[in-house]
């Protein structure tokens, strides 16, 4: 499904739908950053989705990375909460979500890399490189959060 984001954008169509959703900042030994290439938005993404009935949303981080990329990961602390109501995803069924998404750090504890329909690529990325890299700048601001040392989560 095709997905279009807006930010701040007057012309955004009004939100239909939240979502909570969930996105993971996983680093292997070598201090690397786990991306996806997306499908529904062809950029660059940190491994992520939508929060389930019934599921923890620790379950959820752990689910999606597996669905995702086939990794195994085990969440160690949160990144931060993303909420900007002018922060809008329409996709092509008519559905418009406002942003609601919750930002974890994890870390590898098995698998390999495979793709799946949600990405079309899934790669260990150093982080010097992740400016030169298609992202949303949503995306872009978690992932500059995850790298950070915080004394506290980014609330917002």
């Amino acid at each position: 499904m095709a997905r279009v984001d807006y930010i701040d954008d007057p012309n955004a169509p009004a939100a239909n739908s939240v979502v909570p959703s969930v996105v993971a900042a996983v680093t292997d030994e070598d201090g690397r950053l786990l991306l996806i290439h997306k499908t529904d938005n062809d950029l660059w993404a940190l491994p992520g989705g939508g929060h389930e009935v019934g599921e923890s949303i620790s379950d959820t981080v752990v689910r999606e990375v597996k669905e995702e990329t086939v990794y195994d990961v085990e969440v160690t602390d949160i990144v931060g909460t993303y909420t900007n109501p002018r922060h809008v995803m329409a996709y092509d069924d008519g559905e418009v979500r406002q942003q609601f998404s919750i930002c974890f750090r994890a870390k590898l504890v098995g698998g390999e890399a495979r793709t799946s329909s949600e990405s079309k690529a899934v790669e260990w990325v150093d982080v010097s490189r992740v400016d030169e890299l298609p992202m949303h700048p949503s995306m872009r601001q978690r992932v500059a959060h995850a790298l950070q040392v915080q004394s506290r989560p980014h609330i917002g």
